[in-house]
């Protein structure tokens, strides 16, 4: 900027000054909003899904994991219930861990026996209500 020399030229100044402000404050204000949107974890979530990038393998072993989790969840209930016994509850633990670990690590082979299990049962119900 140049030398000011008047008042009315510093007046001039401040208002340029004062404008040039108001101008970076809704620019930095929009940065601020689309760098907000960037890492919201619902946007990421979206974003992510339309994009594509979650593929069916990703899906699958997401589920797997799941219902890994669950099932040895549901085991160690199961074995422990309601028992303050610590022997039991540590037991249980090491039961749900390998429960856990059966189920992921066999995955599709309880997948198709599911499958061999939910053929055979709609078979014999198609075969009785045709009796």
């Amino acid at each position: 900027m140049a030398n000011i020399t008047s008042t009315t030229e510093l007046k001039n100044a401040i208002v340029a000054l004062e404008t040039e402000q108001r101008a970076k404050g809704v620019e930095l204000k929009e940065q601020f909003s689309v760098a907000y949107k960037s890492v919201d974890p619902i946007d990421l979530i979206k974003e992510t899904i339309k994009g594509g990038i979650i593929s069916p393998g990703v899906i699958e072993n997401i589920i797997v994991g799941g219902v890994g989790l669950a099932s040895g969840y549901l085991t160690r209930k199961i074995f422990v219930g309601s028992s303050a016994n610590l022997i039991k509850k540590l037991l249980g633990s090491a039961l749900q861990l390998g429960a856990t670990a059966l189920v992921t690590q066999n995955a599709q082979t309880i997948k198709y026996v599911g499958q061999l299990l939910f053929n055979l049962y709609s078979s014999r119900k198609k075969s009785s209500t045709r009796k």
